[in-house]
């Protein structure tokens, strides 16, 4: 497990963020999550201005792991490696992007959730995959399934990831963190209620602790 994975596996959950008004809202955002013991967010390219809010959040945390999410082309790597981002997350397993990754040195995390795409991250010489979206894919028994074949590779389950369920998925040994979008949803941001983000980050970390603590 690369460096990176390893932070975003020690940390335990991965905020999934889609910001609207990044010069606004990158900089209290980050400063919400770190004060809330997940210092750590995976910015979408689901919204313009994805790059910028990479940036703002590395410079108002420098200390912070960002990486960028919902990547789809080469074009928004260099763009997200431009910012400062320190990992890429692509929704799908796209050799093109995994490979273009490994040229750059910057850790890529593509969704899979098949035995053919494990099988190709494998040949690729990745050891930490999104499966990405998890409830939907069959959720902890298809990730348990899986891990039967392919016992090198962990997974960050991504979909329908909750402060219900968090506990469930982390306790399992397949798992090397989660993402969430919970503690970061449109509606909190917008509305920059940066307290609630704070405090959903300290509940998540306790699960964390829970899960490791019986694991």
């Amino acid at each position: 497990m690369n460096r990176i994975a390893q932070c975003i596996s020690d940390i335990g959950v991965v905020p999934v963020i889609k910001l609207n008004a990044p010069a606004r809202n990158a900089a209290p955002l980050a400063k919400a999550l770190t004060a809330g013991g997940v210092p750590i967010a995976e910015v979408t390219f689901r919204t313009d201005g994805a790059n910028l809010a990479i940036q703002i959040m590395k410079e108002t945390c420098p200390d912070m792991i960002v990486g960028a999410g919902t990547v789809l082309t080469p074009a928004q790597i260099d763009l997200a490696l431009a910012a400062g981002a320190q990992f890429i997350v692509t929704p799908g397993f796209d050799t093109e992007l995994v490979h273009y990754c490994q040229t750059k040195n910057i850790p890529i995390f593509p969704g899979c959730t098949t035995p053919t795409d494990y099988h190709a991250a494998l040949k690729c010489g990745l050891e930490v995959l999104k499966f990405f979206p998890a409830e939907q894919s069959g959720g902890l028994a298809k990730i348990q399934a899986m891990h039967a074949p392919f016992p090198m590779i962990k997974v960050m389950p991504t979909g329908g990831i909750s402060l219900d369920n968090l506990k469930k998925y982390l306790c399992s040994p397949a798992v090397a963190a989660c993402g969430g979008s919970y503690m970061v949803t449109s509606d909190l941001i917008d509305h920059q209620a940066w307290d609630k983000i704070t405090d959903l980050c300290k509940q998540s970390v306790k699960i964390v602790k829970e899960a490791r603590a019986n694991g």
